[in-house]
Order: structure tokens, then sequence, then C-alpha cells
């Protein structure tokens, strides 16, 4: 796991700021700070911060440069079917036992498409002298990330957006479609980054730079996996797949341990990962103060029956303050979910004891676990009924007391019966989204729609699984899962990710994810006699967090300042929005509004540090 950061000139001309390589590392050292490297030539910097997770001796630094010099590569993340590529080109001279190194004889050979035969997360760099070509590739999940800038014949990439907004030619000036689909869903979506020039590299894609031309752009491949027909079958094969995703993950030269709620997903994770384990696994949980938020005692039973040693993090007001501050200044990208702030926590209090942990994000997705799923299958019978039916639920679900509980029965039914008779993408952006769609102009919300990678499929329950696939998990939970980790120098991996799992979810036929209203139904079946039963029989929670009672007490004063009319910031989509009422429904108890207010107070926060001089339009 590391930080990379490079520029490269496209023509002719040498480096014009090679000399800024040095300032980009600086701001990226907390994903890497054992060691450092660098390479330099007329026309290429590369520089790597690394974290050292495989191969901890100097040898092992990067970037790679091969015998001749013509091959440059830097890689941030794993790869876990190094061996077999070592074996493959064992005449190859390897200075190191690094996992990284293995793809440098692989690429050589086969350019990009060599990509298809790597087994892991990253996001890679590598250049090619001969022909002064960069190619720039992110894994098929897009667990980790890459940034680019191409101006004036030079190519500018790195891990992180922080560095490339050092190049002198780069001002943080905001790009409007980004910031309205943040607003409407949390997070941006590729190839766009929340600043004009500076864009994502997509996931599970190789972009290739090489003279004037645009970059070429390939898919990386995967594997295949054929669904068994039977269901037993189909049990059996997806909880071989999982025991060999936690295996070789666990696969580390630092100690490895898990992040644990109580939920199937962690669970499983850590049943297998204590079956796999060498040494005794630490495992890791949030222990909210707010009672209704805190799910530690789960997470504590499943340690004492699993045998794992078990780490809780306190996590009060003062505890969230500390996150919001850290993450606000560490992170170059807005992100809505409250999930961060607790996430950087866990992270800081695992980095003590451990380099890795693994986590469960993109079992919901995958194999269906969301209550939003279970919704649309209910929207299609909800709307077989009598219209004076509907308006009557609809009139009693709307007089319901307002409730700061996560995933509050309450809640559920107030949205389900607002929202139900809607097509069903645009119900899903009111279930999943900020719950600032409905206050967007028209046109700024047909422009986020417009850039959904939605595919056609007549099961909206199908068709919204896979568009949270493309676009909640890998750029908001995955987001999450490196920037706020990282900030604490750990690494996170995540098992449910790996190929062979995600390929085998992709060939699931719609009722066998979820079957009737049981949610994760074939996960949980391949789960029995591995875990606990009573965690299959647990109501799905996930992280939630207390920011409704916070934005009134703690947080008060900060919401006060930030939300002042004379401080608003994002003026366009968001114009005539009336947060004064919101704010005043709030604090009185008359509805819970946090879930649309904390995106404008994280947004306003993030401006002040990052575009301290742009109006967010």
């Amino acid at each position: 796991m590391c930080g990379i950061y490079g520029l490269v000139s496209l023509t002719e001309a040498p480096l014009a700021r090679g000399d800024l390589l040095d300032r980009m590392g600086a701001v990226l050292r907390h994903r890497g700070p054992d060691d450092c490297g660098a390479f330099r030539s007329r026309h290429a910097a590369f520089g790597v911060q690394r974290l050292a997770i495989v191969d901890v001796r100097p040898q092992a630094r990067q970037p790679f440069v091969t015998p001749d010099r013509t091959t440059v590569l830097a890689c941030n993340g794993e790869i876990y079917n190094a061996a077999a590529l070592r074996t493959r080109f064992s005449r190859y001279p390897f200075r190191s036992r690094c996992d990284v190194e293995a793809l440098v004889p692989l690429l050589r050979e086969q350019g990009e498409g060599g990509l298809d035969h790597a087994d892991g997360m990253f996001g890679l760099a590598l250049w090619r002298a001969t022909d002064r070509s960069l190619v720039l590739a992110r894994d098929r999940a897009g667990e980790k990330p890459l940034f680019y800038t191409h101006l004036d014949g030079e190519v500018w990439f790195a891990s992180e957006i922080q560095a490339l907004l050092i190049h002198p030619g780069n001002p943080p000036k905001l790009d409007g479609l980004a910031l309205t689909q943040y607003l409407t869903l949390g997070y941006t979506l590729e190839p766009r980054s929340v600043f004009q020039r500076i864009h994502k590299v997509p996931a599970g894609t190789s972009l290739t730079f090489c003279g004037a031309a645009a970059p070429r752009r390939r898919p990386i491949g995967g594997p295949h996996v054929v669904v068994p027909v039977s269901p037993m079958g189909a049990r059996a094969r997806l909880r071989s797949l999982l025991e060999d995703a936690v295996t070789k993950q666990m696969r580390a030269d630092v100690p490895v341990g898990v992040f644990t709620s109580g939920g199937v997903d962690s669970a499983i994770i850590t049943a297998i990962a204590v079956r796999t384990a060498t040494r005794k696994v630490h495992t890791f949980t949030a222990a909210f103060v707010d009672a209704h938020h805190d799910e530690s005692a789960q997470a504590r039973r499943l340690s004492r029956e699993l045998g794992t040693e078990h780490i809780e993090t306190r996590i009060g007001e003062g505890e969230l303050e500390t996150a919001f501050s850290a993450l606000m200044k560490g992170m170059a990208e807005p992100l809505a979910d409250p999930a961060l702030l607790p996430t950087y926590l866990l992270a800081r209090t695992a980095r003590q004891h451990v380099g890795v942990a693994l986590s469960g994000e993109g079992a919901d997705e995958l194999f269906g676990g969301y209550p939003t799923y279970l919704g649309h299958r209910a929207a299609a019978w909800y709307g077989t009924l009598p219209a004076a039916i509907r308006r009557a639920a609809g009139a009693a679900a709307a007089r319901l007391a307002s409730n700061h509980r996560p995933v509050a029965p309450s809640f559920l039914l107030q949205r389900f019966t607002a929202h139900a008779g809607e097509p069903w993408l645009d119900r899903h952006l009111a279930w999943f989204g900020t719950g600032l769609v409905g206050h967007l102009q028209p046109e700024a919300l047909d422009a986020v729609k417009a850039d959904l990678p939605v595919a056609e499929c007549p099961n909206p329950v199908a068709a919204a699984m896979a568009l949270d696939y493309r676009t909640y998990l890998r750029e908001g939970l995955l987001v999450k899962l490196d920037r706020a980790p990282m900030l604490a120098s750990l690494e996170t991996r995540a098992p449910f990710l790996d190929p062979h799992v995600t390929a085998f979810a992709a060939g699931l036929a719609p009722g066998e994810a979820i079957r009737g209203w049981r949610t994760k139904h074939l996960l949980k079946d391949a789960a029995a006699g591995l875990v606990p039963g009573w965690v299959l029989r647990r109501r799905k929670r996930g992280l939630s967090v207390p920011i409704a009672g916070w934005l009134n007490r703690g947080l008060r004063a900060e919401v006060d300042r930030l939300l002042h009319p004379e401080k608003l910031r994002c003026t366009g989509v968001l114009r005539g929005l009336p947060i004064d009422q919101f704010i005043k429904e709030h604090r009185g108890g008359q509805a819970n509004h946090a879930r649309l207010l904390w995106p404008i107070v994280v947004l306003q926060a993030w401006l002040e540090h990052w575009a301290p001089g742009e109006i967010a339009r």
C-alpha cells in the first residue's frame, strides 16, 4: 500500500517542473510513512511514499525500474497472485519479494493486456521510455484511487487529488456538475472529480497516453465463473470463493485484523480469518456513547465466540469532532457519508496493533443487503392498491413522529410511501441519496441522471444493485475505506471484492441473492455453520452515526456558522433551499433533517479548506 505520484512529458520537451516531485510526495506522506523512493529522467519523474506490507526491506522500495531503465512502475495496492506471476517469469531478475514487482515482467511482455492476469487491488502508473508512453490503471472494483491532469503536453498523476493541486497551471476551480452530483448522491461520479481539469482513472480501466493523441482506453478483463445450477451447489461455491478470498488477503508481513460490527459480512470474514491465521486475529469495532447507534455488544459477543483479540474504539461527540476536523483538512474531495468519521477513528486505533484491516464492503451490493431493494420489490405490490388506500397510508406515515434512531421503521415507512409510485430510478435516488433530490433544480437533476451508469434491466431490484455497485460502492464506500484509514496509515482490504467473488455474484439470477423478503439470502445460507446463528438472524443496521443529535449539541455552533446565509457558498443548484427552516424543525424535533443538512455542512467546511476563493455554483 502506497501513495504514488509523478509527471511525464509526452513531447520532445523535457519536464517543465520536475522539481515539484518532492512536494507532491510530501502531501501524500500519510499514505506511506515507512519509506519513499523516486525515479527521475528528462521526460519522467515518479515518486512513491511506501507503507511496507509485503517485504518490508529496502530492496522492495518503489518505483521498480527494469535493468535497461526503459520501464518504470509505481503501484499502490496489493497483487494477490504475485507468487504465481513470479513462477511464470522466473527468469526475470527480481530484486525483492514485493508483490508489486511481479507486475513488471508481466506488463513489459504483454503491455496493458497483462492487467487481465493481475489479481488484486491497484492504482498504477507505467512509463515506457522507448515510445514515451504512460499507462494509468485501476483495479476492477475501484478499491484503489488514481487521479490525473493532462496539461500542456504533460500528464501528472497521483493517488490523491491534493498532490495535483501543486501543478502551477491547475488552480482549484470547482466543477459545477460534479458538485451537483455530490449534492444529489453524496459523492462525485467517475471520471469527474470535484475540480475541473482533474480526473479519475475509471475503475477497471487502463488509460494509455502517447504523444498528442487522446488517451487510449482499455477495459481490464477478469475471471468468468459459471454459477452452479443447484442452490446447494451455489452455496458451496460461494463459501469456497469467500474462503479463498479471505485466505489470500490475510497474507502480509505485518499483522492483519478485521473491522467488525457483529453483522453477517464482517462475521464471515472474521470466522474465515480465524481459521486461516497463524497468529491470533485482532478485531476492531466502534463503541458509540449513543446507545441507539452502538453495536459494540454484538461485536464483543462475536469476538468471544470466535476467539479473537477484540479492541473497541469509544466514540462520543468529542471524538467525532476530532475526526471531522482531520478529514476536512486531509481529504481533497468532499464525501457526505457520516461513516467516514468512525472509520477514521477505528483505523487510528487499529494502526496501533496491525498494518492491515479487512472489511466487509461490497457484500450488500453484490448479494442484496439493503432495505431499499425490498422497497423496490414492495413498490410493485403497493402500486396495485387502490389510490385511496395509498393516500391514506402516505398520510398516516407522514404523521409518524420523527425518530433519530438508525433505520427506524417509521423513517423507512415514510420514505417508502412518499416515493413508491415513482419510476425506480427516481425513487432509488430519493431513498438512497442525500435527501436533497427534491430541492434540486430539474435541469440539474437531469444532468446527474444522464451521467449515471444505469443498466437496461426489467427487474428494478437487479438494476438498483448494479447501479449501487458502480456508484455508491465505488465512489462512496470505497473512497471512505481508502481515504479515512490511509490518513491513519492503515491498509484496508475488501475480500468480497475479490474478482472471482464479484464474477460469481454477477452471474446470479435476480431471485437468488434476495428470496422473498430475506435480504442476502444466498450469502446467509453460505455462512450457515461458519458464523453463529444469531448473527444470521440479526436485522441489518450498518455503521450508523449519531449525526442528528450532534447537529443539535456539540456541532451546533459550527452548523450555525457554516450554514449562515452570508456564509453559504453552494448558491446555484440549491438556490431557494429553506435551510433556516430545516434547522429550526430539526432542533425543535418536528422532523429529522440530519440526512439533508449533513452534506451541506460537509461541503461548506470542505470549501473553507480546499477552495476558499471559489463559489459552488
